[in-house]
Order: C-alpha cells, then structure tokens, then sequence
C-alpha cells in the first residue's frame, strides 16, 4: 500500500480543468463555513493543539509501563513524541504547499482526495478520522463520568447512584460547551484546559510520589507479567495507549484557524504543546510507573485509592485532582467534537444565510445536542475505559498521525529516492503500519478476552 501511494503521479491531478477545481474549493469552503473560521494567531494554535493532544489518556502512560518495562516504556514514549512532532510539521508544510496553490485543505480526508485520490478520502481516510473523533468523545464522556462517580462515593461512600447517571450529568454538560459556534470561539476554553491539564498533571505526579513514599503504597513491582504471548501482545497493546497519548486527528482543522499567512504559525503552536507534553507526559508516566509498578490502573487516578475505596491521598486532594480533570475532559470532548459539527453542518445548514439567523442556529442546536446525546448513550451502555482507549490509538491514531503524514508529504513534494528525507518517510510509515496492524490485533484480542466482563451499562 505505501509503494502505491508513494508513487501517485501529480500528472493525474493536473487533469482536472478549472472548473472542477473551483467546484472543489467552493465545497470545501461552504462545508466548514460556521465552524472553522481562519482568525487565530500562532498561540491560539498552541491552546488548540495543547487541548487536543494533552488529556486525560495520558494518566493511562504507567498502566502502559506495566506491559513494557522502564526501558522500553521511556524509549518509545521518547520515539512517539519525536515521530509526531515530525509528522505534525510534514502535514503543516503539506497544506501550506497546496494553500498557496489555491487548493485549501481542511480536514484529513480533503488532503487523502486530493494527494491520494477520491476513493481514499471518501472510503478509508474520512471513515477513519469521523470514528476515530467520535470515539475520543465517547472517551471523554465516559472518563468525565467515572472521575463524578469517584467524587460521589468519597463523599457518600454508601451512595447508590450507578456509573451511567454520571455519565448522563456529564453528557449534559458537554452539551451545553457543544453548542460554542466555531472552532475559533473556544480558544479561551483551551486556554483554560492548558492550565487545568497541568494542574491534574501536577496532582497525579504529586500524588504518586507521595504514596510511593508512603508505607500505605502497594510493594513495588516492575516485571511484567503473563507468559510470552500475553507479554508479546501486551507490548503492542501498550503502544497503542502510547500512541493514544500522542495522537491528534485534527490536525489540519486546528491549522485552518490560523489567520493567514500560516507560514511558521504551526511550528510555534507546535513548540507550546510539546513544551507541555514533556513536562505532563513523562512526569506523570514515570513517577506513576515508580509508585505502583506493575499494579498501576488503567487510570492512575484510581491508584489513589485501596482495595477497599479507601483514600491514599487526602480526600481534598483526589476531590482537586478529579475535579480539574472533569473541566478538562468537557474541553476536550468539545474540541473533538468539532469534525462531527462539520459534516452535520455542511448538510443541514445554508451557507448563504447568517451564522446566527434561525435557518442556521435551529439545525445547528438540534444536531450538535443529537450527535453529544448519542455520545452519552454509548459512554454509559459501554463503560471501559481501557479497551476504549487502545482501540483509538490503533484503528484511528496510528493511521492519521504516524503513517499518513509522511505519504503525504512524499507524494507532494517528490524528494528524490537518493534523500534521507524519503527514506525516513518511507521507514516511519512502514514500521507504524507494522505497529498499527499487530496493535490492532491485540486490541481486538484484549477485548474478547475482555468480553466475559462485559455488561451493558455497567457500573464500574
């Protein structure tokens, strides 16, 4: 598959006459007419990619650990930031390129068309991207509400409302945020989700150093358990979270903010958001790894507590720490949102009407609450955070942000075969297509062995 799409011929697209150009780009640009909005700086952009990338899956890194070791677990969290980091800039010049040739890109699946062809955008890349944001809205919805229920039981450790209510709670605020009109409007709100993702960063660091000090900590452990092939597909299944970690599929609708000229806009918005992994990343992996070992959660935050729903930590502290993470979540949902808005958008709405007439704002409130409902629905009939959560990064994140990116930019640009930079386009794609099928497989097989716990509206 890489062979075939790095060699697509440029000469087919030169093809298509003007019409079919214009047509193309009046679609693309009446199709995201109310919700990308091109008005942002270069720090807006670091608030957005900030918002997109550091979440709450990152308190999953030291349950990723416990399949991979210490030295594993830190080289390929050290790979996956250096690739994305790359691969994010590849797809930044890519739209800069075809932008200043008069065909604007905004979404993954306009550059899969255009770069690819028409069957990849409409048959695999689009499918892919939808899902994938859908998914993380789920994830959003469904964490929000465990982090409620946390809350609930410390306060009324004999309460008897059941995780599904919470979730229902949770849906109905990220509702409410949903209904923010554009991608450009939430800048304040992913200004905020900044901060509070370094504040429940800061706490989960905290809070495991202090119960690793602590003689109420489990005993430490790092071997990894299982035999061979529970370790071998556990290692995969654990690059997957990693990679969940990481992943932004929207990368190129966070571009389409930028005010023009976007030129080194990106890369800047690039440098805060990395800034920040670095420091939330790695800080909560390790130290989560080192108090817990090989008996951390699948959330770290759940480690705060004993087998018996005793607190390990001050109850204020885990009321702070779920407290920041559940405003974070709702920013993040809202933000993922975003390409389910457009495409609902681009249907039902008249882009010859204004923003805010009734033609526009009436559909506008029905689908976005309609599309945060189902959400909801899905979060509480399937409450598993973990599985969720390995299954994003396999089927949806390894695809947009560590393979596709570097076939783009080699079937746009043509380097020549005698450059490192099209052989290391050509390596990262092949082995994260390698990574991605084998973590695919362990994701599926994690969730039929899962399968016997499964219950519809559980109440974990």
């Amino acid at each position: 598959m890489l062979v075939a799409t790095t060699t697509i011929s440029h000469e087919a697209e030169k093809h298509n006459d003007c019409n079919q150009v214009d047509e193309h780009q009046k679609d693309v640009d009446a199709g995201a007419l109310f919700v990308l909005k091109s008005k942002g700086s270069w720090v807006h952009c670091g608030y957005h990619l900030t918002t997109s990338i550091v979440a709450p899956p990152l308190l999953s890194l030291p349950f990723a650990f416990t399949f991979l070791g210490w030295t594993a677990g830190i080289l390929f969290m050290v790979i996956a930031a250096v690739v994305t980091f790359y691969n994010y800039n590849l797809i930044s010049l890519v739209l800069e390129h075809h932008a200043n040739q008069g065909r604007r890109m905004l979404r993954f699946r306009d550059m899969a068309r255009d770069i690819l062809g028409p069957p990849w955008g409409r048959f695999l890349v689009g499918p892919i991207q939808f899902a994938l944001c859908f998914c993380v809205v789920v994830a959003c919805i469904l964490l929000g509400g465990q982090c409620m229920k946390t809350i609930y039981l410390l306060s009324n450790p004999n309460g008897s409302m059941k995780l599904y209510e919470f979730i229902v709670v949770f849906g109905c605020f990220m509702l409410i945020l949903a209904q923010m009109p554009s991608f450009h409007s939430l800048r304040h709100i992913n200004l905020v989700s900044l901060i509070l993702c370094l504040a429940y960063s800061a706490c989960a660091i905290a809070g495991s150093i202090y119960i690793g000090y602590s003689s109420k900590g489990p005993k430490k452990d790092y071997s990894i358990k299982g035999n061979t092939e529970s370790r071998i597909f556990g290692a995969f299944n654990a690059m997957s979270i990693i990679a969940t970690a990481y992943g932004n599929g929207i990368v190129p609708e966070i571009q389409a903010t930028l005010a023009p000229p976007v030129k080194g806009k990106m890369f800047k918005g690039l440098c805060i958001c990395y800034a920040v992994i670095i420091v939330t990343f790695f800080g909560a992996a390790i130290s989560g790894y080192w108090a817990f070992g090989n008996q951390a959660e699948g959330l770290i935050l759940t480690n705060f507590m004993d087998s018996n729903g005793k607190p390990l930590v001050p109850k204020w502290f885990i009321y702070m720490t779920n407290i920041f993470t559940i405003a974070q979540l709702a920013a993040v949902g809202v933000v993922y949102l975003q390409p389910t808005n457009e495409v609902l958008e681009q249907a039902f709405s008249d882009p010859k009407s204004p923003e805010f007439s009734q033609r526009n704002v009436v559909p506008r409130l029905i689908l976005r609450s309609l599309s945060t409902a189902i959400g909801t629905v899905i979060a509480a009939m399937l409450p598993f955070f973990g599985d969720i959560n390995s299954l994003i990064g396999a089927f949806g994140l390894m695809p947009l942000d560590f393979i596709l990116p570097p076939v783009f930019f080699n079937s746009t640009f043509r380097p020549s075969k005698k450059t490192p930079i099209f052989w290391l386009n050509v390596s990262i794609a092949v082995v994260f297509s390698i990574v991605g099928a084998i973590a695919a497989v362990a994701a599926v097989r994690q969730i039929v062995l899962d399968a016997k716990t499964y219950q519809l509206f559980a109440n974990l």
